[in-house]
């Protein structure tokens, strides 16, 4: 089983989209945090089970849709590191791996 790790950028990413979404619901708010986290549990036994992210077709850079949200991580040896959570009707700006994620909401 490989270990599930956030980037600093993924937690943000994932407290942006809470608080932007707790200014109408809270309790919606917290639901959609938790299910973004949820959706990125099973990574550690079935790390393959994302998409290629299509913008960079790198085997390694992969992606869970959850809703309208992207959830984007990298397969290292035995870590899979949760680089960036961010809306799906938003570009990808950069690229992930290395230079600065596309963000949040």
């Amino acid at each position: 089983m490989a270990e599930v790790t956030w980037t600093d950028q993924a937690v943000e990413d994932v407290e942006s989209i809470r608080a932007f979404i707790a200014r109408d619901s809270p309790r919606y708010a917290s639901l959609v945090a938790e299910h973004l986290v949820a959706a990125v549990e099973r990574l550690g036994s079935f790390p393959r089970s994302g998409r290629i992210v299509p913008e960079f077709k790198d085997d390694r850079l992969r992606e869970v849709i959850w809703g309208s949200y992207r959830i984007v991580y990298r397969l290292l040896d035995d870590t899979i590191e949760v680089l960036t959570v961010y809306h799906g009707a938003r570009l990808l700006a950069a690229d992930p791996r290395g230079g600065s994620p596309g963000g949040a909401v």
